[in-house]
This record gives C-alpha cells, structure tokens and sequence, in this order.
C-alpha cells in the first residue's frame, strides 16, 4: 500500500520567487505540487507555500475555519522580528527567506507536512534575540510611532492627550529598552527592527 504524497500548493505572487519554488519542489521526491486553482487548491493541499502577506491572511482565514487545513510556508525578504512575529501569531508554521537553500526548502516543507513548525537559523536566532529584550509598553509604542513620523514632545502630548513630562518619560523608558543614545538612534534601531515603518522614519 502506497502513502499519499504531501500536495504543495505555491500560491506564491512574486513570479520569479514562484517559479524558483516549483524548480526546486519538482525535483525533490515525495511531493505533489500544484500552482494553479486559487482558494480551491488551497484548501485542499497539506502545505501552501506563499509571500508574507499572502500568509498572514491564509493563516488567518485558516484560524476561522472548522476542521483541518494548510500549513502555510512563508518564503519572503521580510527579515524584520516584527514582520516575522506578525506572521507566527497569525498561524504562520514556517517562515523562511528567500536566500535560503535548497535543502532548508526540502526540510521545511517536508516538516510542515507532517504538522510540524521551521523557522530559518537566522529567522530563529532573530525570535530569540527579541525574547531577550523588554518589551515596550502599548503607550511607548505609540510615542515611538510619532517619533519615527518627526513630532516634537509638545506634538506627542498633544496628540496622545497627555503632559509633556509623561512624554519625556516615555522618551526615556525607550531609550533604555531600545539601547538607544538619543531619540533619532531610537528610531533607526526600531526601524532595523521592524517596529516603525522605515519609510516613515526617513530610512528607505
């Protein structure tokens, strides 16, 4: 009796990253890959491998579902702990970069067919470096975020309906917890780190 092959479905939408993908799938054994059918072959496939955007929202979706469903593989450049946090509270199983090899592919598909989560060395190096770190409060987050978009204290407090004392604290409480000399080094850290928008920062 012969078991059933894994079913694949790249649903990848960048065409080069998506043609790459099947290239390297077809020629490992073991797995049946499809790359046409939309919403219908996803559901139906063991693994879908997909951008991180694509993945954040399959794996959402998949959350509202009844019953079984895809494990999503995430093959992206988005190499920002934010970016990778976001996908792996969204359901994310597996998360790896686009320069990744051959065999870290293989793997990890082979892995989230049988139900189980990979993450790239530097994809789990950079989860474990962000457990180590403090956390920032929601209130920081928000005096970060109007940092990054260039707002002086007196506009923070004015946008946040609190003093410019408690501003300055808040200032202060993420220099700290971002290892941070001065406001604009915090912001370039955060945005290394995928926590403000480096566009928005004036670093892209």
């Amino acid at each position: 009796m012969h078991c059933k092959r894994p079913l694949i479905h790249v649903a990848h939408p960048d065409i080069v990253v998506s043609a790459g993908l099947v290239s390297i799938l077809s020629r490992q054994s073991g797995f049946d890959i499809t790359t046409d059918g939309g919403a219908a072959a996803c559901s139906r496939a063991d693994v879908v491998v997909t951008d991180h955007a694509g993945g954040i929202e399959l794996a959402r979706q998949r959350a509202e579902q009844a019953g079984p469903g895809p494990h999503i593989l995430v093959v992206t450049s988005c190499d920002k702990e934010a970016q990778v946090r976001n996908a792996l509270d969204a359901g994310v199983y597996g998360y790896l970069l686009q320069d990744c090899s051959a065999d870290d592919l293989h793997d990890a598909v082979q892995r989230l067919s049988e139900g189980l989560r990979y993450l790239s060395d530097r994809v789990s190096k950079s989860i474990a470096d962000s457990l180590t770190r403090v956390l920032l409060t929601p209130r920081e987050s928000d005096v970060l975020q109007l940092l990054a978009g260039g707002h002086c204290n007196k506009l923070i407090a004015r946008e946040l309906g609190i003093g410019v004392g408690t501003v300055k604290t808040h200032i202060k409480g993420l220099l700290t917890k971002l290892d941070a000399k001065a406001r604009t080094h915090a912001v370039v850290i955060a945005a290394q780190r995928g926590l403000v928008d480096a566009g928005m920062a004036g670093l892209a």
